[in-house]
């Protein structure tokens, strides 16, 4: 995937968790303290984003900057993990935190 792809899938990205949320490119700039303009260069892929705007961005589409850049929910395989977790008994619950620790080598 060449540059001019990777920002017009990244700038979908946005405008589709934008609109997700109900909000105007108008209400996503004045939040993120930059002009409508550039909401709509990135939406439209024409610019890139600055890493510091990247991250008030995601903050303020409740996304990961994975999410924006690559596509990638994290958020929601976590979740998924989390509602299985749920379901499972004390015993269980130790033996999957242990089984983490392991993982990440914690013990």
């Amino acid at each position: 995937m060449g540059d001019a792809e990777f920002l017009q899938e990244m700038g979908r990205r946005i405008m589709v968790r934008r609109k997700g949320l109900q909000m105007t490119q108008e209400e996503l700039a004045s939040r993120m303290g930059v002009s409508t303009q550039m909401i709509s260069n990135l939406e439209l892929g024409k610019k890139a984003i600055r890493p510091e705007n990247l991250s008030r961005l995601c903050g303020i589409l409740q996304v990961s900057s994975d999410f924006i850049l690559n596509g990638a929910d994290t958020r929601t395989k976590v979740n998924s993990v989390a509602e299985k977790l749920l379901e499972l008994t004390d015993g269980q619950l130790l033996m999957v935190s242990d089984m983490i620790d392991y993982i990440t080598h914690k013990k």
